[in-house]
């Protein structure tokens, strides 16, 4: 069976490599190619300048409004970037790009907002579309009638308590993984001697752990992502004593990176909903030392791909460990395979398949 899927961009960022920081914006560009690689007619919508691989790629935001609001491209990926519904790019993308999806809709077609209530202006413009949420990491908004989490982690967590105390099923909330093009990374085996924080460089991700664990072994730590200044200078003499800070990085250095560590660190704090950092040190074949918590506890199996902690005692033992080589390096790299585009793309169409059934077949009872 082939589909047609509307796929909504970013408005405050342009579907393309240069964005490779933005996990919702990547999760757009590798949609697109997953789902045209598989014979799918899909259209994408978003700012002039986005070039994922796609049937029809419309332009309903100009580069010169997006510039006029957010600068230039420069601006925005090397800073956290920032985004206002009620801005004029997020309001002519609502417009715009409504009239666009309406023109284009064909029965049985899917309209799917990455970016979830940021799009939502958008969608409820449209009539007779199924609308689906993707890819939701965000922790709330969610408004569609069917919804792709990242995790079984953020998917429980959205539902809370409530699903425990009574019999509430939603049949058609499911977990479907980030996926990964694995021809964008390389594993390897040669390693170098330091660790690695990658990421938004940031109390709730976790550095500062990386940073007491690698002041207290003596081990080097390098790290890479756009900074909360707040941050740097809360720990400034810890930082000044143990990092090489490499800047925000685009894939091919970070990469490498990823591959000459000899682990990556993944602490993040809050439930993490996904945490793509840790898969792709993975298929860079090193591995990883998160929380216990959130999509870390179904994506980081202890002792196979690293290691899950909850103690500062936990977290030196991870990283005395994987300093010693105590994980396989190829074994890192074929877990991370699982999340690969090939292996992800029939998980999403077979559930594209039973919305269908509810939409224009005998819904759950469909054989």
């Amino acid at each position: 069976m082939k589909f047609r899927f509307h796929c909504l961009g970013l408005p405050h960022t342009k579907t393309n490599r240069d964005f490779s920081h933005c996990a919702y914006t990547q999760k757009v560009w590798k949609f697109c190619k997953m789902m045209k690689n598989r014979g799918h007619y899909v259209i994408h919508y978003g700012v002039e300048g986005s070039d994922p691989p796609c049937d029809e790629n419309v332009a309903v935001v100009s580069d010169e409004l997006w510039r006029s609001v957010y600068g230039s491209v420069e601006k925005q990926t090397s800073t956290f970037f920032g985004w206002d519904q009620s801005d004029p790019a997020y309001k002519q993308f609502c417009e715009a790009g409504s009239k666009e999806v309406t023109a284009r809709k064909k029965e049985g077609d899917f309209l799917l907002p990455f970016f979830g209530h940021g799009a939502k202006p958008l969608c409820d413009r449209v009539d007779d579309i199924i609308v689906v949420e993707p890819g939701i990491g965000y922790p709330d908004g969610h408004f569609a009638d069917y919804k792709v989490f990242e995790s079984y982690a953020m998917m429980h967590s959205c539902w809370g308590a409530n699903k425990v105390r009574r019999a509430s099923p939603n049949w058609y909330d499911v977990v479907i993984p980030n996926y990964f093009d694995t021809d964008e990374f390389e594993c390897c085996v040669e390693k170098e001697d330091y660790f690695l924080y990658i990421g938004r460089v940031y109390k709730g991700k976790g550095v500062s752990i990386a940073l007491d664990v690698c002041q207290s072994l003596g081990l080097k730590l390098k790290v890479a992502g756009h900074l909360d200044q707040k941050f740097v200078d809360e720990y400034r003499d810890q930082w000044d004593a143990c990092v090489d800070y490499c800047g925000p990085v685009l894939p091919k250095e970070r990469n490498k990176l990823m591959g000459k560590a000899l682990g990556t660190f993944a602490p993040t704090w809050y439930v993490e909903p996904f945490g793509g950092v840790q898969v792709e040190a993975l298929l860079c074949g090193t591995p990883t030392i998160t929380s216990d918590w959130g999509a870390f506890v179904e994506n980081n199996p202890n002792g196979v791909t690293g290691y899950r902690c909850r103690t500062f005692r936990d977290f030196c033992l991870a990283a005395e460990r994987l300093a010693s080589g105590s994980i396989d390096y190829k074994t890192c790299r074929a877990f991370g395979e699982r999340f690969s585009l090939q292996n992800i793309a029939p998980m999403y169409e077979s559930y594209f398949r039973s919305v269908l059934d509810v939409e224009m077949g005998d819904g759950w009872y469909a054989l």
